[in-house]
C-alpha cells in the first residue's frame, strides 16, 4: 500500500482528498493534518507521499516542506495549490518538492499522480506543461557557467537519463525507453544527483534547463 499524508488548512480539502485516494485499492491516507500538525503527523506515520498545501494561514507551506525534506528517509512531497501560476511553486521545487498538484485535479487522475510520485516521477499536474521549467527566472552568467561545468561531469548515458528525468518520467519509464533495468536507472539518477549537487529530480531538471541541455527537446 502507498501511504499518504494530506496536509491542508481546509478540512473539506483534507476529507475530499482522503475520500478520493482511499477509493484506490493500492493507496491509503494514513493521516490528514493542518500545517502546524504536519511534521508530527509525518514523523508518526512515516508515509511514502505527502500532499502539502503550499499556502496555509497557520504555517508557511515552504517551511513545512523543508522540515519534512530534512527528515531521515524523507517521504516524497508534492505541493497542493489552487493556481498553476502560484509564485511559491518554483521555490518549492527548488526546496525539494517532487512537483505540485492542482486542487481541482480530476479525481481519477489523483491516484495515478500519487503512484507517479512513489515511482520517482515528477508531477507537474495535467494542466501544466514543461513550460514551468522553461519559464524559470534567468540565472546569472556565473551560475549558468557553473551549471554547464557540472553537466560536463556526466557521462553520455547520464545525460540521456537526465533529459528523461526532466521530462517527468519515472525510473521504470526511463528504463523502458532506453532499455535499462530499474536498478541501473536508480544508480544513474544517484550519480547525477551527486555530480550536479542536487537533492531532487526537479532540481536536476532545472539545472539541466539552465545549462541548455534541454534546448530542442519537445
Amino acid at each position: 500500500m502507498i501511504r499518504v499524508v494530506v496536509v491542508d488548512d481546509e478540512a473539506l480539502v483534507r476529507s475530499g482528498f482522503q475520500l478520493i485516494l482511499n477509493a484506490a485499492p493500492d493507496i491509503e491516507v494514513v493521516a490528514t493534518a493542518t500545517g502546524s500538525e504536519a511534521v508530527a503527523a509525518v514523523e508518526r506515520e512515516r508515509p511514502d507521499v505527502v500532499l502539502l498545501d503550499i499556502r496555509m494561514p497557520d504555517v508557511d507551506g515552504l517551511t513545512v516542506l523543508r522540515q519534512i525534506r530534512a527528515m531521515p528517509g524523507a517521504p516524497v512531497v508534492a505541493m497542493l495549490t489552487t493556481f498553476d501560476t502560484d509564485d511559491y511553486i518554483l521555490s518549492a521545487l527548488r526546496s525539494g518538492a517532487a512537483g505540485f498538484v492542482l486542487k481541482d485535479t480530476e479525481p481519477e487522475q489523483l491516484a495515478q499522480l500519487t503512484r507517479t510520485l512513489v515511482a520517482g516521477g515528477v508531477v507537474l499536474s495535467p494542466k501544466v506543461s514543461a513550460a514551468l521549467l522553461r519559464n524559470a527566472e534567468p540565472a546569472a552568467t556565473a551560475d549558468i557557467d557553473a551549471d554547464a561545468g557540472r553537466i560536463q561531469r556526466l557521462t553520455d548515458r547520464e545525460r540521456a537519463v537526465l533529459v528523461l528525468v526532466a521530462a517527468g518520467l519515472s525510473n521504470a519509464e526511463i528504463g523502458q525507453r532506453i532499455h535499462l533495468s530499474v536498478g541501473t536507472v536508480k544508480d544513474h539518477v544517484s550519480a547525477i544527483f551527486t555530480k550536479l549537487r542536487v537533492t531532487s529530480r526537479v532540481q536536476a531538471a532545472l539545472l539541466a534547463q539552465r545549462a541548455g541541455l534541454l534546448d530542442g527537446q519537445p
